[in-house]
């Protein structure tokens, strides 16, 4: 198998079910959610939308939260959703692979 190979098989086997996608989704949801009310709000603190991508991304996005460097939260934040999502999908497809498991063993 080539490398190009391997990255798309482990990227679907990731990101191609349907926990991952699902997260992914609410993710990109809640990021053109503020994206849109910073554009369209009338001060810079009309709401704290921006909080519920964070709050979605939290345990992944605190190193780039701590690193202070508001040119690093916007892809931090992409990048720990996508870590996010392909543990999800980790996760996922262990627990559906372990139902399919025969009882007996035959």
């Amino acid at each position: 198998m080539t490398r190009t190979g391997r990255v798309r098989a482990w990227t679907r086997h990731a990101y191609g079910n349907p926990v991952a996608l699902g997260y992914l989704g609410l993710v990109a949801a809640a990021g053109l959610f503020a994206a849109g009310d910073a554009l369209l709000a009338g001060h810079p603190d009309a709401s704290l939308s921006a909080v519920w991508v964070l709050a979605l991304t939290m345990p992944a996005s605190l190193p780039f939260l701590a690193a202070g460097s508001p040119w690093l939260l916007a892809p931090g934040l992409a990048v720990a959703a996508l870590v996010q999502a392909a543990v999800l999908g980790a996760v996922y497809r262990r627990l559906t692979r372990r139902g399919r498991r025969p009882v007996n063993g035959s």
